[in-house]
């Protein structure tokens, strides 16, 4: 799939999909959206205001900045793991097929 602004509207139209106390990969995202993870972090950094960017952690549910997002964590009910990096990806990643699903289902209603 090509890059610009298409890729950021697929990733940022992903990451909405990823439901409050659940977290998924910058590599999950990156695969419904048809972009690399290394690209979902980029558009996350310069346009992931506007979407829950703190449900994106890395493959092993490393989250940086953690405290940036340790009180939306919080509210949604998802624990930091021991060791104060991030969160366990087996307790609170999101149902990949669930939510490529709502991915799809987003963009026939987005006309995207």
């Amino acid at each position: 799939m090509a890059d610009g602004p298409d890729a950021v509207a697929r990733v940022l139209l992903a990451v909405a999909q990823v439901p409050p106390g659940r977290v998924a990969s910058y590599g999950d995202i990156g695969a419904i959206a048809g972009v690399g993870p290394r690209q979902v972090g980029a558009i996350l950094r310069d346009h992931g205001d506007a979407v829950p960017w703190w449900r994106i952690v890395s493959r092993d549910g490393v989250l940086v900045p953690l405290a940036k997002a340790r009180p939306r964590w919080e509210a949604e009910g998802i624990e930091i793991r021991p060791d104060g990096r991030g969160c366990r990806m087996r307790e609170f990643r999101a149902d990949l097929a669930q939510l490529a699903l709502d991915y799809r289902v987003a963009s026939v209603e987005s006309g995207a």
